[in-house]
């Protein structure tokens, strides 16, 4: 593997660092957030530091031969402790026992990578070597030492993620589990990296020679690996906004043609300020849902709750659940009102409600009522356009008269 297999997804790692700054350093003191932030900053820093052109200019700077070598080695330790660290903040569960586990394995990868240092400081690897240090200095006292137990580290990494991950991954579905096989997929990797090392190692120990394992395919075994991990943390997060938006929009589109329905009648129909098409997808359909309670509230006097209650009827005769029923009568009731409104230019109704003191019941903070509670304005607006029961109360598109409102509200 060459620089550029490293520092690629070195700088993939800095971007999404970059695009979650501002969420990490909000939500810091959150150890889930926390955690990611850290496995994203150890990920990259690990194939920066990794690299042989890296290796080799921070041995030159350090004038120290081989300084690199425990610098990736604590690098991987740390990775691999922040993984297991980043899961158990992600499953959850009580803070105490959370707070236990995580403090652990802090601890133990805290302490292996303290070790490492210390065992480098007392070998001697006097030769610079940037892609076989492993297998060159396998029976040089210490520096062997070093060697196998980061090694031991990033195999006990391995094994605790895949158990973690499949235990979580049969109590849970959809795409966390996804995301917790591919992380358990992708974790698989260090023991054949662990694997190929180890043989190369112990080949050196009995005087031969199997480096090909430890420089070519060992390096390749733990980048796929390490970036099979990374989708693995990422699909769960990135599939589930993807849906939230997809039902946000889908919410959005659905509202449509209630919203369209109401619209000439809506007091915000003309407004001279709306917001753009870019704006976020909440933000359109809480207007959209403003301007049908805005339009609702308009047609009150023009609601005909007889005309609701024949349409409810005629509803759950033709098969519909109550509370299908409901939208379907509430959606006759207001294509009704909207065409009773349309026949009064004048608003002559409105006049005598007002003069008559009618009730203003509908629109109620961020929901609509009429008698029995908030409507279910996405079936409202489906029913506006499916409902045979809505269509025959467009078509007959009864008027409120002046008389209607005195004796509703006498």
């Amino acid at each position: 593997m060459d620089g550029s297999s490293y520092y690629l997804p070195a700088v993939a790692m800095g971007a999404a660092i970059a695009l979650k700054g501002p969420a990490l350093i909000r939500g810091w003191r959150d150890p889930l957030l926390r955690s990611v932030g850290v496995l994203l900053a150890l990920a990259g820093l690990v194939f920066l530091f990794a690299a042989p052109p890296t290796i080799a200019e921070i041995n030159e700077i350090t004038e120290v031969p081989n300084i690199s070598a425990p610098l990736v080695y604590c690098l991987l330790s740390a990775f691999s402790g922040s993984c297991l660290v980043l899961i158990i903040n992600w499953r959850g569960g009580p803070p105490e026992v959370t707070r236990r586990l995580t403090r652990r394995w802090t601890a133990v990868y805290s302490v292996a990578g303290v070790t490492l240092i210390v065992l480098f400081v007392l070998g001697d690897a006097p030769e610079e070597r940037l892609r076989d240090l492993d297998t060159y200095y396998a029976n040089t006292p210490f520096i062997r030492e070093m060697i196998v137990l980061y090694l031991v580290s990033l195999t006990v990494a391995g094994v605790a993620m895949n158990v973690m991950c499949w235990r979580w991954a049969v109590q849970v579905d959809g795409w966390l589990r996804a995301g917790l096989l591919i992380i358990a997929f992708g974790s698989l990797f260090n023991l054949p990296y662990a694997a190929a090392k180890f043989t190369a190692v112990v080949a050196r120990w009995n005087g031969g020679n199997l480096d090909g394992l430890s420089t070519n395919v060992a390096p390749v075994l733990a980048s796929v690996g390490a970036q099979i991990t990374a989708v693995g943390f990422c699909v769960p997060l990135a599939c589930r906004r993807i849906g939230d938006s997809w039902t946000t929009w889908s919410t959005y589109r659905r509202l449509g043609p209630l919203w369209r329905e109401l619209r000439p009648v809506s007091a915000h129909a003309d407004r001279a300020v709306r917001i753009s098409w870019w704006s976020p997808a909440e933000l359109q359909v809480t207007q959209r849902e403003s301007d049908i309670h805005d339009g609702m509230l308009s047609l009150y006097p023009y609601f005909d709750a007889e005309l609701r209650s024949r349409a409810y009827d005629a509803a759950v005769l033709a098969g519909s659940s109550p509370a299908q029923a409901q939208a379907e009568a509430d959606a006759a009731m207001v294509t009704a009102a909207v065409r009773a409104r349309a026949a009064d230019p004048e608003g002559r109704v409105i006049s005598s409600a007002e003069a008559a003191g009618a009730p203003r019941e509908a629109g109620s903070g961020s929901a609509y009522a009429y008698t029995d509670g908030p409507r279910d304005l996405v079936r409202m607006s489906i029913a506006l356009r499916q409902s045979p029961v809505v269509a025959a109360a467009r078509g007959q598109a009864p008027t409120r008269s002046e008389s209607d409102i005195h004796e509703r509200t006498s």
